[in-house]
Protein backbone atom coordinates (compact mmCIF):
# COMPACT_ATOMS: atom_id res chain seq x y z
CA UNK A 1 0.00 0.00 0.00
CA UNK A 2 1.17 3.24 -1.17
CA UNK A 3 1.44 6.61 1.46
CA UNK A 4 -1.15 7.88 -0.02
CA UNK A 5 -3.41 4.75 0.25
CA UNK A 6 -2.07 4.71 3.87
CA UNK A 7 -3.30 8.26 4.05
CA UNK A 8 -6.73 8.09 2.49
CA UNK A 9 -7.59 5.28 5.02
CA UNK A 10 -6.20 7.15 7.88
CA UNK A 11 -7.89 9.84 7.34
CA UNK A 12 -11.26 9.67 5.16
CA UNK A 13 -14.24 7.99 5.95
CA UNK A 14 -14.90 4.52 5.38
CA UNK A 15 -18.25 5.30 3.70
CA UNK A 16 -17.11 8.23 1.67
CA UNK A 17 -14.29 5.89 0.26
CA UNK A 18 -16.63 3.77 -0.81
CA UNK A 19 -18.26 5.78 -2.81
CA UNK A 20 -18.37 7.17 -6.35
CA UNK A 21 -17.99 11.27 -6.72
CA UNK A 22 -21.44 13.01 -8.48
CA UNK A 23 -20.76 12.46 -12.27
CA UNK A 24 -21.51 14.72 -14.64
CA UNK A 25 -20.71 13.59 -18.33
CA UNK A 26 -18.86 15.84 -20.61
CA UNK A 27 -21.72 17.20 -23.20
CA UNK A 28 -19.62 19.17 -25.71
CA UNK A 29 -20.66 18.63 -29.42
CA UNK A 30 -24.12 16.45 -28.10
CA UNK A 31 -28.03 17.58 -27.60
CA UNK A 32 -28.25 18.55 -24.05
CA UNK A 33 -31.28 17.03 -22.82
CA UNK A 34 -29.91 15.10 -19.32
CA UNK A 35 -30.42 17.84 -16.83
CA UNK A 36 -33.79 19.51 -17.24
CA UNK A 37 -32.43 22.77 -18.14
CA UNK A 38 -34.05 25.63 -19.73
CA UNK A 39 -32.59 25.95 -23.00
CA UNK A 40 -33.76 29.57 -24.03
CA UNK A 41 -31.34 32.41 -23.15
CA UNK A 42 -32.45 35.66 -22.57
CA UNK A 43 -33.15 38.26 -24.94
CA UNK A 44 -29.99 40.45 -26.50
CA UNK A 45 -30.80 43.94 -25.18
CA UNK A 46 -31.30 42.10 -21.69
CA UNK A 47 -28.02 39.91 -22.04
CA UNK A 48 -26.07 43.35 -23.28
CA UNK A 49 -27.81 44.82 -19.65
CA UNK A 50 -26.72 42.32 -17.94
CA UNK A 51 -23.32 42.55 -18.82
CA UNK A 52 -23.20 46.36 -18.09
CA UNK A 53 -24.27 45.72 -14.26
CA UNK A 54 -22.33 42.88 -13.82
CA UNK A 55 -19.01 45.07 -14.88
CA UNK A 56 -20.17 47.28 -12.35
CA UNK A 57 -19.71 44.66 -9.50
CA UNK A 58 -17.23 45.45 -6.90
CA UNK A 59 -15.28 41.86 -7.47
CA UNK A 60 -12.48 43.41 -4.73
CA UNK A 61 -15.03 43.09 -2.15
CA UNK A 62 -16.86 40.88 0.02
CA UNK A 63 -20.57 40.56 -1.07
CA UNK A 64 -22.95 42.26 1.48
CA UNK A 65 -23.48 39.20 3.79
CA UNK A 66 -26.99 39.56 4.73
CA UNK A 67 -28.13 39.74 0.79
CA UNK A 68 -30.72 42.15 1.81
CA UNK A 69 -31.92 43.14 -1.50
CA UNK A 70 -31.48 40.10 -3.27
CA UNK A 71 -33.53 38.18 -0.92
CA UNK A 72 -36.06 40.97 -0.75
CA UNK A 73 -36.06 40.94 -4.53
CA UNK A 74 -36.79 36.83 -3.88
CA UNK A 75 -39.83 37.71 -1.91
CA UNK A 76 -41.40 40.38 -4.37
CA UNK A 77 -41.14 38.37 -7.20
CA UNK A 78 -41.43 34.72 -6.45
CA UNK A 79 -44.88 34.30 -4.15
CA UNK A 80 -42.87 34.71 -0.57
CA UNK A 81 -45.59 35.18 2.04
CA UNK A 82 -46.18 38.60 3.66
CA UNK A 83 -43.71 37.95 6.97
CA UNK A 84 -41.77 35.48 5.91
CA UNK A 85 -38.58 35.66 4.23
CA UNK A 86 -35.43 33.14 2.79
CA UNK A 87 -32.42 32.14 3.09
CA UNK A 88 -30.34 31.80 -0.11
CA UNK A 89 -27.82 28.69 -0.91
CA UNK A 90 -26.00 27.93 -3.59
CA UNK A 91 -28.51 26.19 -5.62
CA UNK A 92 -30.28 23.60 -3.88
CA UNK A 93 -27.91 21.16 -2.87
CA UNK A 94 -26.36 23.35 -0.14
CA UNK A 95 -29.51 24.36 1.19
CA UNK A 96 -30.23 20.30 1.38
CA UNK A 97 -27.20 20.08 3.12
CA UNK A 98 -27.45 23.25 5.39
CA UNK A 99 -30.91 21.35 6.69
CA UNK A 100 -28.99 18.14 7.01
CA UNK A 101 -26.06 20.12 9.10
CA UNK A 102 -28.62 22.00 11.44
CA UNK A 103 -31.08 18.88 12.26
CA UNK A 104 -27.95 15.69 12.51
CA UNK A 105 -27.75 15.27 16.01
CA UNK A 106 -24.42 14.74 18.49
CA UNK A 107 -26.33 12.37 21.46
CA UNK A 108 -27.83 10.33 18.67
CA UNK A 109 -28.30 9.29 15.08
CA UNK A 110 -31.17 11.41 13.58
CA UNK A 111 -32.92 10.21 10.35
CA UNK A 112 -33.38 11.62 6.99
CA UNK A 113 -36.71 10.39 5.33
CA UNK A 114 -37.97 10.53 2.03
CA UNK A 115 -40.22 8.51 -0.95
CA UNK A 116 -37.77 6.81 -3.11
CA UNK A 117 -36.29 7.05 -6.33
CA UNK A 118 -36.26 11.22 -5.35
CA UNK A 119 -33.14 13.49 -6.04
CA UNK A 120 -30.24 12.40 -5.07
CA UNK A 121 -28.49 14.59 -3.14
CA UNK A 122 -31.45 13.79 -0.37
CA UNK A 123 -29.62 10.79 0.93
CA UNK A 124 -25.91 12.37 0.39
CA UNK A 125 -26.29 15.09 2.13
CA UNK A 126 -27.51 12.93 5.00
CA UNK A 127 -25.27 10.89 4.84
CA UNK A 128 -22.27 13.42 5.07
CA UNK A 129 -24.03 14.96 7.70
CA UNK A 130 -23.76 11.51 9.69
CA UNK A 131 -27.54 10.64 9.73
CA UNK A 132 -29.11 7.76 8.73
CA UNK A 133 -31.71 8.03 5.29
CA UNK A 134 -34.52 6.22 4.60
CA UNK A 135 -35.96 5.80 1.85
CA UNK A 136 -39.67 4.42 1.59
CA UNK A 137 -40.55 3.39 -2.18
CA UNK A 138 -43.11 5.06 -4.62
CA UNK A 139 -46.16 2.53 -5.74
CA UNK A 140 -45.79 0.92 -9.30
CA UNK A 141 -47.94 4.41 -10.46
CA UNK A 142 -44.86 6.76 -8.63
CA UNK A 143 -47.55 7.74 -6.69
CA UNK A 144 -46.87 8.14 -2.65
CA UNK A 145 -47.52 4.56 -0.41
CA UNK A 146 -48.90 6.35 2.16
CA UNK A 147 -49.35 3.72 4.69
CA UNK A 148 -46.19 2.95 4.14
CA UNK A 149 -45.08 6.62 4.28
CA UNK A 150 -46.68 6.96 7.57
CA UNK A 151 -45.88 4.08 9.18
CA UNK A 152 -42.29 4.75 8.21
CA UNK A 153 -42.55 8.23 10.20
CA UNK A 154 -44.31 6.55 13.07
CA UNK A 155 -41.13 4.04 13.50
CA UNK A 156 -38.57 6.37 12.79
CA UNK A 157 -39.82 9.86 14.06
CA UNK A 158 -37.49 11.57 11.21
CA UNK A 159 -35.41 15.24 11.65
CA UNK A 160 -36.38 16.03 8.09
CA UNK A 161 -38.53 14.61 5.15
CA UNK A 162 -38.26 15.49 1.94
CA UNK A 163 -40.77 15.75 -0.76
CA UNK A 164 -40.04 17.01 -4.26
CA UNK A 165 -43.16 18.80 -5.60
CA UNK A 166 -43.00 17.65 -8.44
CA UNK A 167 -40.72 14.68 -7.95
CA UNK A 168 -37.54 13.99 -9.75
CA UNK A 169 -36.82 11.51 -11.77
CA UNK A 170 -40.77 10.66 -12.09
CA UNK A 171 -41.98 14.07 -12.57
CA UNK A 172 -45.17 13.01 -11.16
CA UNK A 173 -46.92 15.65 -8.40
CA UNK A 174 -48.08 14.21 -5.69
CA UNK A 175 -51.71 14.41 -4.33
CA UNK A 176 -51.58 18.27 -1.90
CA UNK A 177 -53.57 16.14 0.69
CA UNK A 178 -51.27 13.76 0.80
CA UNK A 179 -48.52 16.09 1.41
CA UNK A 180 -50.73 17.29 4.29
CA UNK A 181 -50.97 14.56 5.87
CA UNK A 182 -46.96 13.97 5.66
CA UNK A 183 -46.52 17.78 7.25
CA UNK A 184 -49.05 17.07 10.53
CA UNK A 185 -47.24 13.63 10.47
CA UNK A 186 -43.89 15.02 11.64
CA UNK A 187 -46.01 17.64 13.98
CA UNK A 188 -43.33 19.08 16.22
CA UNK A 189 -41.00 16.14 15.91
CA UNK A 190 -39.56 16.67 12.63
CA UNK A 191 -39.50 18.73 9.45
CA UNK A 192 -41.44 18.43 6.16
CA UNK A 193 -39.37 20.24 3.61
CA UNK A 194 -41.14 20.29 -0.08
CA UNK A 195 -38.71 20.71 -2.53
CA UNK A 196 -40.17 23.34 -5.24
CA UNK A 197 -37.30 23.20 -7.85
CA UNK A 198 -39.81 22.74 -10.79
CA UNK A 199 -42.48 24.78 -9.50
CA UNK A 200 -42.53 26.85 -12.70
CA UNK A 201 -43.67 23.60 -14.67
CA UNK A 202 -46.17 22.60 -11.88
CA UNK A 203 -48.01 25.79 -11.26
CA UNK A 204 -48.61 24.75 -7.82
CA UNK A 205 -46.70 24.93 -4.66
CA UNK A 206 -46.94 25.01 -1.13
CA UNK A 207 -44.88 28.57 -0.31
CA UNK A 208 -48.50 30.17 0.00
CA UNK A 209 -49.41 27.57 2.76
CA UNK A 210 -46.14 28.58 4.87
CA UNK A 211 -48.47 30.36 7.67
CA UNK A 212 -50.32 27.40 8.30
CA UNK A 213 -47.63 24.91 9.29
CA UNK A 214 -44.87 25.64 11.58
CA UNK A 215 -43.12 23.06 10.85
CA UNK A 216 -43.22 23.70 6.23
CA UNK A 217 -39.81 24.43 4.78
CA UNK A 218 -40.07 25.05 1.08
CA UNK A 219 -37.82 25.19 -1.36
CA UNK A 220 -36.60 26.17 -4.47
CA UNK A 221 -34.30 27.39 -7.28
CA UNK A 222 -33.61 29.61 -9.95
CA UNK A 223 -32.11 26.83 -12.07
CA UNK A 224 -35.31 25.58 -13.86
CA UNK A 225 -36.43 29.25 -14.02
CA UNK A 226 -33.53 29.46 -16.65
CA UNK A 227 -30.89 30.84 -14.39
CA UNK A 228 -29.33 27.32 -13.47
CA UNK A 229 -25.59 29.02 -14.59
CA UNK A 230 -26.04 31.28 -11.29
CA UNK A 231 -26.63 28.13 -9.10
CA UNK A 232 -28.68 29.97 -6.60
CA UNK A 233 -31.75 28.53 -4.32
CA UNK A 234 -33.61 29.67 -1.41
CA UNK A 235 -36.02 28.15 1.17
CA UNK A 236 -38.80 29.92 3.08
CA UNK A 237 -40.02 28.76 6.31
CA UNK A 238 -40.91 29.72 10.07
CA UNK A 239 -39.23 32.83 10.71
CA UNK A 240 -37.71 31.53 13.66
CA UNK A 241 -36.49 28.04 11.88
CA UNK A 242 -34.81 30.07 9.40
CA UNK A 243 -32.79 32.10 12.17
CA UNK A 244 -31.56 28.55 12.85
CA UNK A 245 -30.55 27.60 9.57
CA UNK A 246 -28.93 30.73 8.99
CA UNK A 247 -26.16 29.75 11.58
CA UNK A 248 -24.96 27.34 9.39
CA UNK A 249 -24.96 29.12 6.28
CA UNK A 250 -21.34 29.60 5.34
CA UNK A 251 -20.82 33.50 5.02
CA UNK A 252 -20.74 34.79 1.81
CA UNK A 253 -22.04 31.77 0.21
CA UNK A 254 -23.87 33.90 -2.07
CA UNK A 255 -21.33 35.43 -4.79
CA UNK A 256 -21.55 39.29 -5.67
CA UNK A 257 -21.73 38.41 -9.39
CA UNK A 258 -24.88 35.75 -8.92
CA UNK A 259 -26.40 38.30 -6.87
CA UNK A 260 -25.70 41.14 -9.10
CA UNK A 261 -27.61 38.69 -12.10
CA UNK A 262 -30.21 37.28 -9.60
CA UNK A 263 -31.31 40.70 -9.26
CA UNK A 264 -31.43 41.71 -12.75
CA UNK A 265 -33.34 38.91 -14.00
CA UNK A 266 -35.74 38.88 -11.60
CA UNK A 267 -36.70 42.43 -12.57
CA UNK A 268 -37.19 40.44 -15.54
CA UNK A 269 -38.93 37.73 -14.31
CA UNK A 270 -42.45 37.83 -16.96
CA UNK A 271 -39.53 37.22 -19.72
CA UNK A 272 -38.45 34.04 -17.64
CA UNK A 273 -42.06 33.01 -17.08
CA UNK A 274 -42.76 33.26 -20.55
CA UNK A 275 -39.84 30.96 -21.51
CA UNK A 276 -41.25 28.39 -18.43
CA UNK A 277 -44.76 28.58 -20.92
CA UNK A 278 -43.48 27.63 -23.83
CA UNK A 279 -41.67 24.51 -21.79
CA UNK A 280 -45.12 24.05 -20.68
CA UNK A 281 -46.77 23.59 -24.13
CA UNK A 282 -44.25 22.03 -25.50
CA UNK A 283 -43.80 19.13 -22.56
CA UNK A 284 -47.73 18.16 -23.88
CA UNK A 285 -46.65 18.10 -27.22
CA UNK A 286 -43.52 16.10 -27.08
CA UNK A 287 -45.59 14.15 -24.47
CA UNK A 288 -48.03 13.35 -27.03
CA UNK A 289 -45.80 12.11 -29.84
CA UNK A 290 -43.53 10.20 -27.69
CA UNK A 291 -47.03 8.51 -26.67
CA UNK A 292 -47.75 7.23 -30.32
CA UNK A 293 -44.24 5.10 -30.80
CA UNK A 294 -44.57 1.22 -30.57
CA UNK A 295 -42.99 0.48 -27.49
CA UNK A 296 -42.90 3.66 -25.35
CA UNK A 297 -44.97 4.47 -22.07
CA UNK A 298 -45.12 7.68 -21.42
CA UNK A 299 -45.61 9.02 -17.40
CA UNK A 300 -47.44 12.11 -16.75
CA UNK A 301 -45.45 15.31 -16.17
CA UNK A 302 -45.46 18.52 -14.07
CA UNK A 303 -41.81 19.20 -14.42
CA UNK A 304 -39.49 20.40 -17.53
CA UNK A 305 -38.79 16.91 -18.48
CA UNK A 306 -40.48 13.42 -19.15
CA UNK A 307 -40.06 10.18 -18.36
CA UNK A 308 -40.55 7.50 -20.34
CA UNK A 309 -40.25 3.61 -20.18
CA UNK A 310 -38.76 1.72 -23.42
CA UNK A 311 -37.97 -2.09 -23.74
CA UNK A 312 -33.95 -1.61 -23.44
CA UNK A 313 -33.35 1.74 -21.67
CA UNK A 314 -29.64 0.69 -21.89
CA UNK A 315 -29.69 -0.50 -25.79
CA UNK A 316 -31.95 3.13 -25.98
CA UNK A 317 -29.71 5.52 -24.39
CA UNK A 318 -26.45 4.02 -26.43
CA UNK A 319 -27.78 4.79 -30.02
CA UNK A 320 -28.98 8.34 -29.25
CA UNK A 321 -25.52 8.45 -27.40
CA UNK A 322 -23.94 7.66 -30.94
CA UNK A 323 -26.51 10.44 -32.48
CA UNK A 324 -25.32 12.94 -30.19
CA UNK A 325 -28.47 13.45 -28.04
CA UNK A 326 -27.75 13.29 -24.49
CA UNK A 327 -30.58 12.29 -21.92
CA UNK A 328 -30.55 10.30 -19.06
CA UNK A 329 -30.77 6.30 -18.45
CA UNK A 330 -32.64 5.98 -15.44
CA UNK A 331 -33.21 2.24 -15.81
CA UNK A 332 -30.69 1.44 -12.70
CA UNK A 333 -31.80 3.66 -10.30
CA UNK A 334 -34.51 2.23 -8.60
CA UNK A 335 -36.04 -0.78 -9.50
CA UNK A 336 -39.69 1.06 -10.34
CA UNK A 337 -37.70 3.10 -13.02
CA UNK A 338 -36.57 0.26 -14.91
CA UNK A 339 -36.30 0.66 -18.19
CA UNK A 340 -36.99 4.23 -17.75
CA UNK A 341 -35.27 7.25 -19.73
CA UNK A 342 -35.46 10.83 -18.99
CA UNK A 343 -35.34 13.59 -21.25
CA UNK A 344 -35.39 17.37 -20.67
CA UNK A 345 -38.17 19.31 -22.79
CA UNK A 346 -36.37 21.35 -25.03
CA UNK A 347 -36.55 23.95 -28.32
CA UNK A 348 -39.17 22.74 -31.01
CA UNK A 349 -36.01 22.42 -33.02
CA UNK A 350 -34.07 19.95 -30.07
CA UNK A 351 -37.25 18.22 -29.59
CA UNK A 352 -37.84 17.41 -32.99
CA UNK A 353 -34.31 15.81 -33.25
CA UNK A 354 -34.47 13.85 -30.29
CA UNK A 355 -37.90 12.58 -31.82
CA UNK A 356 -36.31 11.57 -34.82
CA UNK A 357 -33.32 9.77 -33.09
CA UNK A 358 -35.38 8.22 -30.87
CA UNK A 359 -38.00 7.13 -33.54
CA UNK A 360 -34.90 5.84 -35.63
CA UNK A 361 -33.25 4.22 -32.29
CA UNK A 362 -36.88 2.47 -31.81
CA UNK A 363 -37.13 0.99 -35.48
Amino acid sequence: MTFIDKLINNTIRADVRAIGGYHVPDASGYIKLDAMENPYRLPAHLSEELGRRLSAALLNRYPVASYATLKASICRHLGVPPGFDVVLGNGSDELISMIAMACARQDRRAVVLAPVPAFVMYARSAQFAGMDFVGVPLQADFTLDMDAMLAAIALHRPAVVFLAYPNNPTGNLYAADDVVRIIEAQGENGLAVVDEAYEPFAQHSFMGRLPEFANLVVMRTVSKLGLAGLRLGYMSAAPALLEQFDKVRPPYNINVLTQTAAEFALEQVAVLNEQAALLRAARGELAARLAGLPGVEVFPSAANFILIRVPNSDELYAKLFDLKVLVKNMGKMHVVLANCIRVTVSTPEENSVFFDAIKASLA
